[in-house]
């Protein structure tokens, strides 16, 4: 069948722009009216929609295309909340859906109704071509991943496992492009690092603000704080970072192959990161992908403006390598900030690696390779975290793939002000993720 694709892009940017004027701000999250909006258009369609709560407005959508059951079924996940927006920072709404210069603007645009969009067009194209499949493909919209997930993928895992277990699952984190050095590349996220959330706190004399002293709770909290900041954290090679970067510097070759490959040597990391020609943005996210990170975000510190207290806070998000443990970090910690600084944990959710050798990979790069022949798709670790960490409990597959043609710069927008994605980015994704979609799942041989 020969699809009308400029019919397939407005069709999937009306999706878009409704999906955005829905505002599923977490929190509070009302996840359940975009979930409604979304079985809507699947009855329409005579595709049944089921949506759970796992509490008053945080609805969990399911729908299932039906196969013949030869091969195990394929999970298309997403979540429909979004983190805040601060509206008078935006050139366009944020709940406005606004398109302008090629570019749809909305809270959600990149993160990820985008996918949400995507993902509901193929499903639709699907039914609509009415080819047999030979899988089952599933079709879950959930709640609450900008909170941890817990009231949407992990309460689904929990107490639905039995509507959405699959062998493989296609999630939100990779699929854009990747500019490095002048040549571009495409992602596939086989790995996310693990959390490792902690409060440091420090104690000290109470005392008049008016008469200071060194044992200031708060002095000795700045001073850890900015130990941290100043610290290199050990360095750790994980398998998918390896291949990335191999990957990478084949493709690159000279003059910067060999520093490239340097990276993943601790004594070399320092050394070749400032010979690479790197933008601040490069440098950022391969020394994430390469070492456990700390970063404060919350501070809390006295009651009164003229009291000296006696205990000082900071909440810290805490990100870990595949491989690695809370143990592993606070063993780091402590050889940075010492051992007079309390620190307790507060979550402990380990990486995950999946297996990049699969039928569905290969799917992917081959879909690709017809779209962008000189773009590779690599391997990918994201250096945050997803809903991947809740499904993957179930044994399922889950690689990152939310194809777009977007540059990396414009990822910087995500959780950002003017969020937005273009519609010929949109138009990309969709048509690739169709393909890739359809010929896993119809058992094509190309």
């Amino acid at each position: 069948m020969t699809h009308n694709w400029a019919a397939v892009r407005d069709e999937a940017t009306r999706y878009l722009q409704d999906l955005i004027r829905i505002d599923t701000t977490n929190p509070p999250g009302n996840e359940t009216s975009a979930a409604e909006y979304l079985a809507a258009v699947l009855k329409r369609e005579g595709i049944e929609p089921t949506i759970l709560e796992s509490a008053p407005g945080r609805g969990n959508l399911v729908a299932r295309l039906k196969g013949d059951g030869r091969a195990a079924p394929l999970l298309l996940m997403v979540h429909i909340d979004v983190v805040p927006a601060e509206a008078n920072a935006w050139t366009h709404p944020p709940f406005g859906g606004d398109i302008a210069d090629g570019f749809l603007y909305g809270r959600g645009a990149l993160d990820t109704k985008e996918l949400a969009a995507m993902e509901l067009m193929v499903l639709l194209m699907l039914k609509r071509t009415g080819k047999p499949l030979v899988r089952d493909i599933i079709f879950m919209a959930n709640a609450d991943e900008e909170a941890g997930g817990r009231m949407g993928a992990g309460w689904m895992v929990k107490e639905h496992a039995d509507l959405i277990r699959a062998e493989y699952a296609i999630n939100e984190g990779g699929g854009f492009a990747l500019d490095i050095l002048g040549q571009r590349f495409f992602t596939c996220q086989i790995a996310e690092k693990g959390t490792a959330r902690f409060a440091m706190r420090t104690r000290g004399r109470a005392g008049h603000g008016s008469q200071p002293h060194c044992d200031n709770s708060v002095l000795k909290l700045a001073a850890a704080i900015q130990k941290i900041g100043a610290a290199e954290f050990p360095h750790h090679a994980s398998a998918t970072v390896k291949l990335f970067l191999e990957r990478v510097a084949a493709k690159l070759g000279k003059p910067h192959d060999k520093d490239l490959l340097a990276l993943l040597d601790a004594k070399k990391y320092r050394a070749a990161v400032e010979r690479l020609p790197l933008d601040e943005g490069l440098r950022s996210m391969f020394y994430a992908m390469l070492h456990n990170t700390v970063t404060p975000t919350m501070l809390n510190a006295g009651s009164k403006v003229n009291v000296i207290p006696s205990m000082a806070e900071a909440k810290c998000d805490a990100r870990l390598l595949p491989g690695q443990t809370s143990r592993d970090l606070l063993h780091e910690l402590r050889a940075v900030i010492g051992n007079e600084v309390e620190i307790e944990f507060m979550d402990d959710t380990p990486a995950l690696e999946s297996d990049y050798q699969t039928p569905l990979f290969d799917t992917i790069a081959r879909v690709m390779a017809r779209h962008e022949p000189t773009a590779p798709v690599l391997p990918y670790l994201v250096v945050g975290a997803t809903d991947a960490r809740h499904v993957r409990k179930l044994g399922t597959k889950v690689y990152g793939f939310s194809p777009m043609l977007a540059p990396t710069s414009e990822l910087d927008r995500v959780h950002g002000h003017d969020e937005r994605i273009a519609i010929d980015s949109l138009a990309f994704g969709t048509r690739v993720l169709h393909e890739v979609v359809r010929e896993f799942c119809e058992g094509v041989d190309r």
